[in-house]
């Protein structure tokens, strides 16, 4: 079968024998994404039409304002996921604590566990900018038929066994990876199909593009902003200036860094030394996208998917897209910044 025209319901029935654990219930999970996804794509079609934008006026788990879109795709992907009885457990950024999903008999003897960001960006939709979703899936530590625990939400990214995000643009794309590399399905509005549309997704060897808020600079470690210099300074041995490109979306940045080569960087400050971003919602998956794809993902110091967790709403600076960019980055920050290496609790 050509692969534009290849479903995503084809692609991973062909590629089943590829899960680390083939038994039809990852196949079911992903489906289960697939469908939330749609639904969630098809609400946020709806923004400026309805009274979905904007404050919800309720503060998340991070202390954050939530933005009434997030909340809608939070309870679409919870509920999707919790009536299909396709996980033993959910945790989301728009949580405080985790969800127990159980079974008809009040047990569950689903294997997998789901962490997610429901809506990346959330606070773009207003403006009508590109926005997305992020999942991380493991497989439980806890016995099946009991009641899932911390502790199976709080395993290092290298243990996770399947990961991806939608990015809800121009076009909308499901992209994800089981640990067979990275592939991209495009959803085609007219008949609500996603098709395999950027198969084996990798980055380019060269990269030329950096995403950072720069408004910050001046609360950047000093490896941080000698990078930066060193990101505009022109050099002809390897074509600097680089080229700077900010959305402000985790997922629209990610997602262009990785087609086009480039660096994303939201790094620590003065104001928030651990970073902003939470490293099982976002950094983790993210990370095991951006290695499947050629890419490498870090702290400024530590390997992304080598930390363990400690606590939900962990947060951790992040250092990801094209290796080369990325090693010099860290290169930068070993030499300047060392004594400023996080200190996870």
């Amino acid at each position: 079968m050509n692969n534009k025209h290849m479903t995503l319901g084809e692609f991973i029935i062909d590629n089943q024998k590829h899960f680390k654990y083939s038994s039809g219930e990852l196949s079911r999970l992903i489906n289960s994404i697939r469908l939330a996804a749609k639904v969630v794509n098809h609400e946020i079609r709806k923004a400026g039409l309805v009274d979905i934008t904007g404050a919800a006026g309720d503060i998340n788990a991070q202390g954050e304002a939530q933005q009434k879109l997030d909340v809608l795709a939070n309870d679409l992907f919870k509920q999707t996921l919790i009536n299909r009885e396709i996980v033993c457990g959910i945790a989301s950024e728009e949580e405080d604590d985790f969800v127990i999903v159980e079974g008809k008999n009040k047990t569950n003897d689903n294997k997998y566990v789901l962490l997610m960001d429901p809506l990346d960006g959330s606070s773009n939709i207003d403006v009508n900018v590109s926005v997305g979703t992020i999942f991380s899936i493991y497989r439980r530590i806890s016995p099946e038929g009991t009641p899932v625990t911390k502790e199976d939400f709080l395993q290092k990214g290298s243990e996770q066994v399947a990961a991806g995000y939608v990015v809800y643009g121009t076009s909308t794309m499901l992209v994800f990876t089981t640990g067979k590399g990275v592939n991209g399905f495009t959803l085609n509005p007219a008949i609500g199909t996603f098709y395999l549309s950027h198969p084996n997704m990798t980055y380019p060897e060269i990269g030329k593009i950096y995403s950072v808020s720069e408004g910050y600079f001046t609360h950047f470690q000093e490896g941080m902003k000698r990078y930066l210099v060193y990101c505009k300074e022109l050099n002809k041995k390897d074509n600097r200036p680089y080229t700077a490109r900010y959305i402000g979306s985790l997922v629209s940045d990610f997602h262009r860094n990785m087609i086009k080569g480039g660096i994303y960087i939201y790094p620590a400050t003065e104001i928030t030394p651990n970073g902003k971003l939470r490293l099982l919602y976002e950094c983790n998956p993210m990370a095991f996208i951006c290695e499947q794809a050629g890419g490498k993902a870090t702290d400024g110091f530590t390997r992304i998917m080598d930390i363990k967790p400690t606590e939900l709403h962990q947060r951790v600076p992040f250092f990801c897209g094209s290796k080369q960019m990325v090693e010099k980055a860290e290169e930068f920050m070993s030499e300047y910044s060392l004594d400023e290496k996080p200190k996870y609790q």
